[in-house]
């Protein structure tokens, strides 16, 4: 018989205790809520968790009673607390995309992730936090108020998947679904010291899930080790009627599991492209902090095989400046999902304003306010999409004329900043220096993976971006970097 611990549990670790009797779905959970109510309601009050699903304890005695009745799992994620971005739709849970606006909206249909999700088996463990609908880099939101760093309370945890990543990175659920469109996966990974997957968009299905530019959104797992991400990523891929973007499932033609390619020796041999221009200026104590932790986790990858060569991508700022397209599409998109919903406390985005229902540091939501009613009555529309393209090649033709297989850089150039620049303007969303928009206005996947930490005791992540529709590659290079470095650690919540 398997001795369980909760601390850094994984899928693997919970499901052989199932098998071998020594725990069951139901204790799993019950010692989840009793974290969250140690260490999110009460103790360093992290703020991450929005909503409990009322019924999950019911949900978990179903799965023990038919367990014990076939001896069989119900799938791979079967009995997997999970906390699901409060972005997503779930039946018979409060969703409210971060807004005090839609609090009270319970959607009566599962968002499709959600349904696949638990036909895997997973159980759907709460909601957590975000900034209203996904507009900011930090964890501050109108419907539950700030969340914090669980490695540093007085810093900030990320956004606008933050609340997902601090309670997965504080051991308050096993796994995490966020949503990414510029980095909102992979910025609060970087900032607790997690593993954040952002697939080529359209692989999982954005049905249910409010968008910021629909074109470029995706869910994603926000996981501990690389393999529960790629179990994860399993059950949400999948072509979908009710998207039609999920028809790059159907290109990408993925086979098999994710997990067939998490291989130790999977960077032997492999180049990989240091993209040095997107390592923040040394003369900047946290860019050198940062990319000092970066520059060891290189050493790693290095000593695990690899082939580091550096490359340059010709005008990157500007390219990621004339691609940008969230003050030109989000208003529509936003004000879109809300209007195809009856039973929306709000409609539109233009209601929202007008009743001051909005986080006041949210410098970008404020800026959609101010977008086009339709995209295609900005004159730049049409020549932004063109760029789009443009961007996405000259990345490619770089790592093909370097012969490299992957590019790699600090997902974010600083360190998570403190709560109090933040709420005082010093840091915001428009100007803040992440390096994850290079993958999102691209359309290439990318993951991030834990570096390490730096000199102040906060966490540093690094980030792979592959080939359009290479998933597998992210997962083989990923698992063997996770392998070399060793570099996830649980915080130490009770020093908060």
């Amino acid at each position: 018989m398997s001795t369980f611990l909760l601390q850094e549990a994984t899928i693997e670790s919970v499901q052989t205790a199932f098998r071998d009797g020594s725990l069951t779905a139901v204790a799993l959970v019950e010692a989840y809520l009793g974290r969250i109510e140690a260490i999110d309601r009460n103790g360093p009050k992290l703020n991450a968790i929005v909503t409990i699903n009322p019924n999950v304890l019911d949900e978990a005695r179903a799965l023990d009673s038919a367990f014990g009745q076939t001896g069989r799992l119900q799938g791979p994620l079967h009995g997997v607390p999970v906390l699901v971005k409060d972005q997503i739709e779930t039946a018979g849970i409060e969703t409210s995309f971060g807004s005090v606006a839609m609090q009270g909206y319970i959607p009566e249909n599962d968002a499709t992730a959600i349904t696949q999700l638990k036909a895997a088996g997973a159980l759907i463990l709460g909601k957590t936090a975000m900034p209203d609908f996904a507009t900011s880099w930090f964890g501050f939101s109108s419907r539950s108020g700030e969340t914090r760093n669980p490695y540093d309370i007085e810093h900030d945890c990320g956004g606008s998947s933050g609340g997902t990543a601090a309670a997965v990175a504080a051991n308050l659920g096993l796994v995490g679904i966020g949503e990414d469109t510029g980095g909102s996966i992979r910025l609060p990974a970087s900032f607790n010291n997690l593993v954040g997957v952002r697939v080529t968009p359209g692989l999982i299905s954005r049905d249910g899930m409010s968008p910021l530019v629909v074109f470029q959104d995706t869910a994603g797992p926000i996981t501990r080790t690389v393999r529960d991400a790629a179990i994860v990523l399993d059950s949400l891929v999948g072509y979908d009627p009710a998207d039609e973007y999920t028809v790059a499932h159907t290109i990408a033609a993925h086979k098999g599991s994710y997990t067939d390619h998490l291989d130790a020796a999977g960077l032997e041999g492999v180049r990989i492209g240091i993209l040095t221009q997107a390592f923040g200026d040394d003369s900047n104590p946290e860019c050198a902090q940062v990319n000092a932790v970066v520059r060891r986790a290189l050493d790693d990858m290095r000593r695990a095989g690899a082939q580091t060569v550096d490359v340059f991508v010709p005008d990157l700022l500007e390219r990621i400046l004339e691609t940008s397209l969230y003050l030109t599409h989000s208003r529509a998109d936003i004000s879109t999902f809300l209007a195809e919903r009856e039973t929306m406390p709000y409609r539109s985005l233009e209601a929202i304003r007008r009743d001051g229902k909005f986080h006041p540091v949210l410098d970008l939501l404020q800026a959609v306010f101010e977008g086009p009613e339709h995209p295609e009555d900005d004159a730049n529309y049409y020549r932004k999409l063109a760029a789009r393209d443009r961007f996405q090649r000259l990345v490619v033709k770089v790592m093909a004329d370097a012969n490299v297989q992957a590019l790699c850089y600090p997902t974010v150039q600083v360190l998570p900043p403190k709560k109090d620049d933040v709420r005082a303007g010093k840091t915001n969303t428009l100007t803040f220096p992440t390096n994850t928009l290079i993958a999102s206005q691209t359309w290439m996947p990318s993951i991030c993976v834990p570096a390490g930490f730096a000199q102040s005791g906060l966490p540093v992540g690094m980030e792979l971006v592959v080939l359009p529709y290479h998933e597998p590659d992210l997962f083989r290079f990923g698992f063997a970097f996770e392998q070399a470095s060793r570099a996830r650690r649980a915080p130490d919540l009770d020093a908060s």
